[in-house]
């Protein structure tokens, strides 16, 4: 765990006494922290709890109107990087990966005579593609940040934060949305970047990841720091209520119990020779999902697992009628649905229901919560806006949202808030199929166990109620009667989740498997 440095060096970044105020509220209370060169330093918490604003303190940045008091000090080269937790956010939709990158890389190469600079440019991009762990850079550099996975927008992120060539890089949950496979290599690459003698603050729910990384760990919850020390003590020893609390809410897809014996009836939704191609610039359309056959049986909790970049997202979109460029049926009842969601009639809207992976994107930032949750109500079912706006309350309370805290805009809401009522603005249309894409990545454990608790209670209650969970995560996969394995786009593996589990055939399901439980036992490295 801890990296071959210098502990008596001083500090490339230090955070004393940090106190941030909203309205009179504070969000930050009395934080303090050094970043040295060469260790990583993790803050957990809830969502919530202050750990993204304390590390973007590190780049000089607060909210809105914030009080601040306290002292932040970096050093005189302390260039601070930052790997946001919603990666789309700072990437510009408007220009291709392959601009985005080579304008960082020009930056940092002007000393080079001009003729040399584009090729320096290109290689220094590449390398740091590499270093990100982005596979086939070629095409991606093509593409722009919508045509990438979740999981693809956050290794961009990254190495846009490697071409900088900070002294810091703060990671705000680096490894949201992404695979064991994929989540072992950031961690190697994290470990690497520390290596180099660069401090890592990393901002993280994930206690496999933190475990596997951190020198040092803050316990944060409502804004305070109430526990800290050497990371192997607090793992083995800790001293504090709520950071044992977390320690017991993390599962083990070893574990579970949920997969029982499912008796399925006919299925409520068919997928058939399901082709989906994305437009891949001047290389034409690129196929990047096969589908023969997949169906989902009421009051079915189906998983679909796989990497970023796996296709998984493509076919929850297919489903919802958000990606249109696609051949082969989708039917629900028997019905072919249109591709097209702008096609669908109501009826057909209300009943497929997708909650997006980056919670923050789907809202809009000008209009209270709850309005925006109970409108679903008003717009596909018809009813009035009372009605709609007390059953929006009620389903939000339920889901763990107080009334105070909906009547706010999102950008006051932290994500794994914004999150739940996701959920809530889904659950109003009253849907047949809930396609829950990466809908537990960004929450701490404690939450991420309420939303799965609340998942299984709706499908216990409600028999016309089927879900598919988009996830990277075997974690949130034991929910499932049943687990589909994707890889590079093709459906490799599916069957009883019990059976994928712990006797999995396909040799990626195994990889996934073992990579899974290699990080569980906090052996990333």
């Amino acid at each position: 765990m801890s990296h071959e440095y210098d502990t008596t060096t001083e500090p490339v970044a230090e955070i004393r006494g940090l106190r941030v105020e909203i309205d009179g509220h504070a969000i930050v209370d009395g934080v303090s922290l050094q970043a040295l060169p060469g260790k990583v330093t993790a803050l957990v918490g809830a969502s919530g709890s202050g750990k993204t604003t304390t590390g973007l303190a590190l780049l000089g940045e607060y909210p809105p109107g914030a009080r601040v008091t306290g002292d932040v000090r970096l050093a005189a080269d302390g260039q601070v990087g930052y790997i946001p937790q919603h990666p789309a956010a700072v990437l510009n939709p408007a220009r291709r990966i392959t601009a985005l990158l080579t304008d960082i890389a020009r930056a940092q190469i002007r000393h080079l005579p001009r003729g040399r600079r584009r090729a320096a440019a290109r290689e220094r991009v590449l390398h740091a593609l590499a270093e990100a762990q982005l596979q086939d850079a070629e095409a991606l550099l093509r593409r722009y940040p919508h045509q990438l996975s979740g999981g693809q927008q956050q290794r961009v992120v990254l190495a846009q934060a490697l071409l900088l060539g900070a002294r810091v890089i703060v990671a705000d949950e680096p490894t949201t949305g992404q695979d064991a496979l994929t989540k072992s290599r950031i961690v190697d690459q994290l470990a690497a970047v520390a290596a180099r003698g660069i401090a890592v603050v990393l901002l993280s729910h994930d206690l496999d990841v933190v475990r596997a990384l951190a020198d040092d760990v803050l316990v944060m919850r409502a804004g305070r720091v109430v526990e800290s020390g050497p990371a192997q003590r607090l793992w083995l020893a800790p001293r504090h209520e709520w950071t044992r609390e977390l320690l017991d809410q993390q599962p083990s897809f070893t574990e579970s119990d949920t997969t029982a014996d499912y008796a399925p009836a006919e299925p409520v939704l068919r997928i058939r020779d399901l082709t989906a191609r994305h437009h891949d610039g001047a290389r034409g359309r690129t196929v990047v999902l096969r589908t023969p056959e997949l169906d989902l049986h009421p009051g079915e909790c189906l998983a679909v697992v796989g990497r970023s970049g796996s296709g998984k997202t493509t076919l929850a979109r297919c489903l919802a009628g958000l990606h249109r460029d696609h051949d082969g049926r989708i039917l629900l009842d028997d019905i072919t649905l249109p591709r097209s969601l702008r096609d669908r009639s109501r009826a057909q809207l209300a009943a497929v229901q997708y909650v997006f992976q980056d919670a923050r994107a789907a809202f809009d930032e000008h209009r209270p919560v709850l309005h925006q949750v109970a409108r679903t109500a008003i717009r596909l079912r018809g009813a009035d806006h009372h009605s709609a706006e007390t059953e929006a309350l009620a389903t939000l309370t339920r889901l763990g949202l107080p009334p105070d805290l909906v009547h706010r805009r999102p950008g006051q809401l932290s994500g794994g808030e914004l999150q739940r009522a996701a959920l809530a603005r889904a659950l109003l249309a009253r849907p047949r199929v809930l396609i829950c894409d990466e809908i537990t990545s960004g929450l701490d454990t404690v939450t991420r166990r309420g939303i799965l608790d609340t998942l299984t209670a709706l499908l216990r209650d409600r028999d016309d109620l089927s879900l598919i969970l988009i996830t990277h995560d075997l974690d949130t996969a034991v929910l499932a009667h049943r687990i589909a394995v994707l890889d590079a786009g093709e459906l490799v593996e599916q069957g009883p989740a019990r059976r994928v589990l712990t006797e999995p055939s396909h040799p990626f399901t195994v990889s996934l498997m073992e990579t899974t439980a290699r990080l569980g036992a906090g052996t990333g490295r």
